[in-house]
């Protein structure tokens, strides 16, 4: 079936399955007599983990979720990642059964720039976000509240430039304290706010064997545990993108958290092994204890032949040994996993539907690298997205973007310009990667590789509908000027797999989105989107 020649939005539902996941449990049967496993589809038909029987597949949250940082705080389990550019960022996840989360609000709201892996934790009664960004200089920065839904405080700058990924750790004598990568760790003063000490190194991270195929060793994104009476590191290391076999989860214990440590004799707990599993560069790993008392890992991996996606999130079960160590049981993550018991399932993830009855930034929405006054620009009006015209085109212009999980997908809008105004819809990596169409009032402006690629006449004038479909990398699109009764196959199609992190750098996925350039303001009305 060829969904981009059907005119009836979502219309192309029969038949996606055939290429959705790959069998790969070796306790299974042999991968030609597997079945292939599916997912629940929620709203917007986005794919869901909770399969309804007992069962989970992951990934956890589908889309870009790099960089999970996991807090258990009495009943409730809060999560977020790395936001990079998008802002408002650090959008504070919710579950109390580790498999459902619904998102709430954006901790981040001013620009300090790209967030990598953060460190969220609640320590006498108060949440801290530990943030580390790329920027100039780069440097920590951290931010707190008393409520996890905020507000949260103006970020305060640590001052720490040539470190990442801070894990904040509370020792056997109530100390404070930051790991960082490359087996680091700096004192923090009681409060949490600032520095008690210079970066000292305390640890030598394990490494693999010279002749495996990875990114580079780049010892990363240190999670401190306490089980058991010791104290627990885990590390990623290899790389996070690269050769799929690169990124991988080590761990370390000391009784003591001012060390010494020692590995873990069982290295890699993790470790994609062949390009054929079904999730690749699996790292970055935190604990967490579920409500029935077991214990689980969740981290971040590639989906196979979709690095598009960004690194989606992976739950994978644990046991600890009579030696006092953990192994991860999981295996390759392609199959379903019984789901820890207890706790309520909430309403799984959002829609990305959106008839903007009220602006969702943070929470679903977010600026591409915003200006200090980007928010000012998009107001809702009489169910439209007024979004005044900033720039000359999406590489300046700031774009609204969202975070889409699944490997085809649908998304449509209603579009009306001013005069002087170019807007459109976007499937969007950064400011020099994307691809998208837009118009003014005389003519389409496509784009292609991050520039213009042609200007052919617009028969629609100021106002249309646009629709893009990304069927697994191969994006069309579609334009109405009736309102969509009838629609017109736009003469340009294209071709997005390479459009990631390994070709372009940033970490980063390909998210849909919308623009407003020129001058004037852009409405969209009536935004939808369905998974296919």
């Amino acid at each position: 079936m060829d969904i981009t020649r059907r005119d009836a939005f979502g219309a192309a539902l029969a038949g996606t399955a055939a290429a959705m996941l790959r069998p790969g449990d070796a306790a299974a049967a042999p991968a030609q007599a597997k079945p292939v496993p599916q997912w629940k589809r929620g709203l917007d038909n986005q794919r869901i983990a909770d399969l309804g029987d007992g069962r989970f597949l992951n990934p956890l949250l589908a889309g870009d979720r790099p960089d999970p940082a996991i807090l258990k705080d009495g009943n409730d389990y809060y999560m977020t990642f790395s936001s990079f550019e998008s802002y408002p960022g650090l959008t504070i996840w919710h579950s109390k059964d580790l498999v459902n989360w619904q998102p709430r609000k954006a901790a981040l709201t001013k620009n300090i720039g790209s967030v990598w892996a953060v460190s969220l934790e609640k320590h006498k009664g108060r949440y801290f976000l530990y943030i580390p960004v790329k920027a100039s200089p780069n440097s920590i920065f951290v931010i707190w509240s008393d409520h996890i839904d905020g507000p949260w405080s103006e970020p305060i700058d640590l001052k720490l430039p040539n470190h990442i990924d801070p894990c904040h750790a509370v020792g056997e004598d109530g100390s404070r304290c930051l790991f960082l990568s490359g087996g680091n760790r700096v004192r923090l003063s009681d409060d949490g706010l600032s520095l008690a000490g210079t970066v000292e190194h305390v640890y030598d991270p394990w490494h693999y064997p010279e002749d495996w195929d990875v990114e580079g060793f780049a010892p990363e994104g240190p999670k401190i545990h306490r089980h058991g009476g010791w104290f627990y590191m885990i590390t990623a290391v290899g790389g996070t993108a690269g050769p799929p076999t690169g990124h991988m989860v080590i761990a370390a214990r000391s009784r003591s958290i001012h060390g010494p440590w020692e590995n873990c004799p069982a290295n890699p707990l993790v470790r994609t092994v062949s390009n054929d599993e079904k999730w690749w560069s699996r790292g970055h790993a935190s604990l967490v204890e579920a409500p029935d008392g077991s214990w689980w890992a969740i981290y971040h991996g590639y989906e196979n032949g979709f690095w598009t996606l960004g690194r989606q999130a992976l739950m994978d079960p644990i046991e600890w040994t009579a030696d006092g160590w953990l192994r991860m049981k999981g295996g390759d993550l392609s199959q379903p996993i019984a789901k820890p018991r207890g706790g309520v399932a909430l309403p799984h993830g959002q829609a990305l539907s959106d008839d903007f009855r009220t602006l969702e930034l943070g929470s679903k929405w977010n600026f591409f690298r915003p200006a200090p006054d980007e928010t000012s620009r998009a107001a809702v009006r009489d169910g439209a997205l007024v979004l005044q015209a900033r720039g000359t085109a999406p590489s300046s212009s700031s774009p609204l973007l969202l975070i889409a999980g699944d490997p085809a997908y649908q998304f449509e809008c209603d579009i009306e310009i001013d005069a002087g105004g170019t807007a459109g819809l976007l499937l969007f990596y950064d400011d020099k990667l994307y691809c998208g169409l837009g118009f003014d009032k005389d003519r389409f402006v496509t784009h292609q590789y991050g520039i213009e690629r042609g200007r052919p006449a617009n028969p629609h004038g100021t106002r249309m509908k646009m629709r893009v479909t990304n069927n697994r990398h191969i994006v069309s699109y579609h334009t109405s000027g009736d309102g969509g009764a009838t629609w017109k196959r736009f003469d340009r199609g294209m071709e997005v797999s390479g459009y990631h992190h390994n070709v372009r750098g940033g970490f980063l996925m390909l998210r849909p989105g919308l623009y407003s350039a020129g001058s004037g303001a852009a409405r969209f009305r009536n935004f939808r989107f369905r998974a296919l």
